[in-house]
């Protein structure tokens, strides 16, 4: 966790209907970013959680995307229908975002306050529907 927030990287990343998406488009929002890949255990065994995350947040100031490392369209597409997953996968294809997140391994997790500062990042696999978590998220979207 940095000691002080720090403002996070901006990016430009297509959905998987290709719409581009910008961080500064979602500033005054508290922002869940994961960065995953389809082959890798861990990052497969946490979205089932963010599922529910995702679920539960729906309606509040809350965006939760899955950044894509480096695999193709049609890999993401398959994955999220598989898991019946709802929430955006955005296509990081040149790895542009996670070279800029300075992302090391496979599921990493940044959480970006209303203002677009890092408040926290994770490396590894959590249970996003914890109710520590839904707490810790909702401390973030009560602070203005």
């Amino acid at each position: 966790m940095p000691e002080e927030p720090q403002a996070a990287p901006a990016f430009l990343l297509p959905d998987l209907s290709g719409k581009v998406v910008a961080l500064e488009d979602l500033q005054g929002k508290v922002v869940f970013l994961n960065f995953w890949a389809t082959w890798c255990p861990p990052c497969r065994a946490e979205m089932p959680a963010m599922e529910r995350l995702f679920q539960r947040m729906q309606g509040k100031d809350f965006a939760l995307l899955a950044i894509n490392f480096q695999e193709s369209r049609q890999q993401v597409e398959e994955f999220m229908q598989e898991f019946q997953l709802h929430f955006p996968a955005l296509l990081d294809s040149e790895g542009v975002a996670g070279t800029a997140y300075r992302v090391i391994g496979l599921p990493t997790t940044y959480i970006l306050d209303r203002k677009g500062r890092i408040v926290a990042s994770v490396v590894g696999s959590r249970e996003w529907d914890s109710e520590e978590a839904y707490a810790f998220f909702d401390r973030l979207l009560a602070a203005r």
